[in-house]
């Protein structure tokens, strides 16, 4: 998740710049940059590394940039290493024109070689540095916003940009689609940046752009317009949050801001990996040819905690869609076993952080057995990424809280866009088949929207049962693993005892536990299981458990038997996992915040479990 921030006023703009990186740390990156217009030589300085900021203000530090003009990057890599050069900003051929870009571009390929065919000399291995030579080819005698829009008509992609050039030196443009960019308002200054906690220590006057939106910036004003040059005219909104709050955007923890980021997360995963020209999913990481995977005849999913329930869900998935026989192993059993795989076999390897221990030796023993090895990761050049050979990034930006929510969602994404691409490539499902399964997949943002308005509404449910001293939680077929993690979050962060269970075998032991002085939490949404669903919790009922059911809209049997429910949108059952998780992990949060838990960081548990 790449940070923008740009600045233009009567101050010196380095160190301004340099602060509001440091404010989007959380996003996480791998390299940084800055770009200022030198007035005293009519140039632009740039200074960029690879690692942490740190490392950056070191080298302002020994070689510092004068100017009152500038926009600066944080890079989360995506095309390219993150080396020196591949770091933003990138300039034009002249070094008169400096471009720092959030997003994708997915026609960089033809662009840059038609680019280089008209001369250009490109310097990176970056979709990004196309933008930069686009304005150079339309920025002739022209102001640099026209040239700017003329540019990104020719993108097809995601993008929020910042952008100087020497010929205007009292300029800043900025503009986006598919990535959010903002302008900070300020006394004889104004900001760029691509989240408020950049600029909030400068000012807290916002105005959010909106999709295909330019605008330009000088000192004292701001103009917005559409990228066909109609203005738009906008009012500033005020933020109450203050510095201390920023890097949490306001949330009163970082696990509820992570709830809340889901479906902004989500739709940009979907939408970088699926080609709006073709409707192809593409995956520029994953490596393994076609060819072999066409030849795959077993996979086997690795991974330990909330990874191995987004396994356990992409288990139904692969097995349904691609017709190919899965097993799922916990990372630390799986090195262990006597193992059945070979040259054949596809291990997907799943890990946020990618540098968890078991996880790995799992994947080394697979490497030894000459399997394809494929890793889920939200980690850019971790250890995990490189040793395997296909990565999908899930890009679900720095997941600061223990207790993993945005990630699993987002590796449930991923693991459904991997379905699909493996569906198409053996021929098992038709392309209009695909094209429907990506239609209801991309509901999912906007569906999770909805759940997460009724908040309130759970915290009220979880506080009111927050003093229970046992949770069950079940859930059938593709729900079951929902069951699973609903569980794991209440016990990682209230420290109340929970166990999840497939609802089948509840009457083979789990029902003895049935009582008034527990809860139960039933997942049943729409679903061919649905019936066998109700008759268990209609044996609930008359045992006088205490049960809290998730559901889809409309259901009036569930209403029934319980006056506790909370409603999820109507969706096609294989994606009602990235639906009712949503409620589990509300419930989870506000639960422990009522008994007083350290939310953030649960006692005993680490971010990332790097030794076995």
């Amino acid at each position: 998740m790449c940070g923008i921030v740009g600045y233009i006023g009567s101050k010196e703009a380095q160190p301004i710049l340099l602060s509001g990186l440091k404010r989007l740390e959380y996003r996480g990156y791998d390299s940084s940059g800055i770009a200022l217009i030198l007035p005293h030589n009519k140039n632009i300085g740039i200074r960029k590394a690879p690692g942490k900021i740190s490392v950056l203000e070191k080298l302002v530090k020994s070689k510092p940039l004068c100017g009152m003009v500038g926009i600066a990057h944080t890079r989360w890599a995506t095309h390219g290493a993150p080396t020196q050069v591949n770091a933003h900003p990138h300039s034009d051929c002249g070094g008169q024109i400096a471009v720092v870009h959030n997003g994708i571009i997915e026609n960089y390929e033809a662009l840059k070689n038609q680019l280089i065919k008209d001369g250009h000399a490109f310097r990176s291995q970056t979709d990004t540095e196309v933008i930069v030579h686009l304005i150079e080819k339309f920025y002739k005698g022209i102001p640099l916003e026209e040239a700017v829009s003329l540019a990104l008509k020719l993108l097809i992609g995601s993008f929020a940009i910042g952008v100087v050039a020497v010929n205007e030196p009292n300029k800043l443009v900025g503009a986006r689609r598919g990535s959010p960019l903002i302008i900070g308002v300020g006394q004889g200054e104004n900001f760029l940046a691509s989240d408020v906690p950049a600029i909030l220590g400068f000012t807290k006057e916002v105005v959010f752009l909106d999709e295909n939106e330019i605008v330009v910036l000088d000192k004292n004003n701001f103009k917005i317009s559409n990228l066909d040059g109609k203005d738009v005219f906008k009012t500033t909104t005020h933020i109450n949050w203050d510095i201390d709050q920023a890097e949490k955007a306001g949330f009163d923890h970082f696990m509820l801001k992570e709830i809340n980021e889901q479906p902004k997360i989500l739709e940009s995963l979907i939408n970088s990996r699926i080609q709006k020209q073709t409707g192809k999913i593409c995956f520029q990481e994953q490596n393994i040819p076609e060819a072999k995977l066409k030849e795959i005849k077993n996979i086997f999913i690795v991974a330990c905690g909330t990874a191995y329930h987004a396994g356990m869900v992409a288990k139904y998935v692969l097995e349904s869609l691609c017709q190919v026989p899965t097993q799922i192993d916990v990372s630390s059993e799986f090195r262990y076993r006597d193992l059945l795989i070979g040259p054949e076999t596809l291990v997907i390897a799943i890990s946020q952080s990618g540098e968890t221990a078991d996880t790995l030796a799992g994947i080394r023993e697979a490497k030894r057995r000459n399997c394809s090895i494929i890793s889920i990761c939200n980690v850019l050049g971790s250890t995990l990424t490189r040793e395997s050979d296909g990565v999908i990034y899930i890009h679900a930006g720095p997941e600061i809280g223990v207790a993993s929510t945005k990630a699993y969602t987002a590796q449930l994404t991923a693991l459904y866009l991997f379905a699909f691409y493996l569906a198409q490539v053996k021929g098992i499902i038709s392309g209009t088949k695909i094209n429907k399964l990506l239609t209801e997949l991309s509901k999912v943002p906007g569906y999770q929207s909805q759940i997460l308005k009724q908040q309130q509404k759970i915290a009220v449910l979880a506080r009111k049962h927050s003093h229970l001293g046992s949770f069950l939680y079940l859930g059938r077929n593709v729900n079951y693993p929902s069951a699973l993690e609903g569980a794991l979050k209440l016990k990682e962060i209230s420290y109340i005892p929970a166990e999840g269970y497939a609802a089948g075998e509840m009457k083979h032991g789990p029902i003895a536990l049935i009582d008034e002085y527990r809860a139960v939490v039933c997942i049943a949404p729409e679903s061919k299981v649905y019936e066998k669903m109700i008759s268990n919790i209609q044996e609930i009922r008359s045992r006088k458990g205490k049960i809290i059911a998730i559901a889809t809209v409309g259901d009036q049997e569930v209403k029934k038997l319980t006056r506790e429910i909370i409603y999820v949108p109507r969706i096609e059952e294989i994606f009602s996992p990235l639906l009712v998780v949503l409620p589990l992990q509300l419930m989870a949060y506000h639960i422990a915040v009522k008994r007083g838990c350290d939310v953030d960081q649960p006692r005993n548990l680490a971010k990332s479990v790097t030794v076995e």
